[in-house]
């Protein structure tokens, strides 16, 4: 069987700070046991709310940080470390779309300047070539000769994005990493930014790893959706699936709030409460204090990531009781 393009088995990130100079130190664990694979031409969307661990689960799949536990894969070889020349030259293969466009440009420089930047870094081509491939890549997006000729200070922020997608593409990657990439742009615009990422993967075969807290973007772009919660994967499956009969009371609710086209109204499923400070997990599962159905075990009893259906996974004690819990639906008319 071929490796997957990436993979990540029980990886965690932990991160240790303190509450001023003579405070006691906390630990929070930003990662805590993710386990996922993406295939070639495969887009998988990562959803949760804000806090959950998505966007460093994405800089632990690119390398730039290193996990405390598990590992991390590319084509089945471990991943090296990102001092290492080896992890320099992977990415040319690995790149990532930032949600910030503005911050993720350089304001002094022209925009196909800075498109032509990884080509030089990878030392691809000669001059005037990496000037065409820049060239080729904002027609790619979009974008023209004129505009590449630009600041980014002098683009809307559609453009902008277009800009920072156009220089991920540049060293014709394998995977793109994709971390709130239409979160800062009006809705007309984020359409158009998604539109073009699928085409884009139709076109290249790319394989994305596609970060949202939007629910609708996830459904529309990805092929498998994976639902964070608290630095863990609670619910990983096909995006339809997942959509249409979500197994994990978090995911339920999630997806309960999210619009639903076509229907006249849904049974929220309301969630109390915040999301628990990540330096001060509950014991147990972490989601009871806010779940619906919880039962006295659940304060005691972490569950596992297990398979519930072919190509389906979930992590609740309780899924064999389905039928007890709440479930998003049609409202009777």
């Amino acid at each position: 069987m071929t490796a997957p393009l990436l993979a990540l088995d029980q990886v965690s990130r932990r991160y240790v700070g303190r509450k001023g100079l003579f405070g006691r130190p906390t630990t929070v664990h930003a990662v805590d046991g993710a386990s996922l694979a993406i295939d070639r031409g495969e887009t998988l969307g990562i959803v949760g709310e804000s806090g959950s661990g998505k966007s460093t689960l994405a800089r632990l799949a690119l390398g730039l940080e290193a996990p405390d536990a598990g590992r991390v894969a590319v084509d089945g070889a471990p991943m090296p470390d990102a001092r290492a020349p080896e992890w320099r030259a992977l990415r040319r293969r690995m790149q990532m779309v930032f949600q910030d466009p503005l911050g993720a440009l350089d304001r002094r420089l022209p925009v196909a300047t800075q498109i032509a930047e990884p080509l030089a870094i990878h030392g691809i081509g000669a001059a005037a070539e990496r000037a065409e491939a820049a060239e080729r890549a904002l027609a790619t997006v979009g974008l023209s000769r004129e505009q590449g000729a630009r600041h980014p200070h002098e683009l809307s922020g559609g453009q902008r994005q277009r800009v920072v997608i156009a220089r991920a593409l540049a060293t014709d990657p394998e995977l793109l990493v994709c971390d709130e990439p239409v979160s800062a742009l009006d809705v007309s615009i984020q359409a158009q930014v998604v539109n073009l990422l699928i085409d884009l993967q139709a076109e290249r075969r790319l394989a994305m790893l596609f970060i949202s807290h939007d629910l609708r973007v996830i459904r529309q772009i990805s092929r498998r959706v994976a639902v964070m919660y608290l630095g863990r994967i609670v619910e990983e499956g096909p995006a339809e699936d997942v959509f249409r009969d979500p197994q994990h009371p978090y995911a339920q609710a999630l997806v309960s709030a999210a619009p639903a086209p076509g229907r006249r109204s849904r049974q929220r499923v309301i969630l109390t409460g915040d999301p628990p400070n990540p330096a001060a997990r509950p014991s147990g599962c972490a989601f009871h204090p806010r779940c619906p159905v919880a039962v006295a075990r659940c304060r005691d009893e972490a569950p596992a990531l297990v398979e519930i259906a072919p190509r389906r996974r979930a992590a609740c004690g309780l899924i064999a009781e389905a039928p007890a819990r709440p479930r998003p639906a049609e409202a009777a008319a």
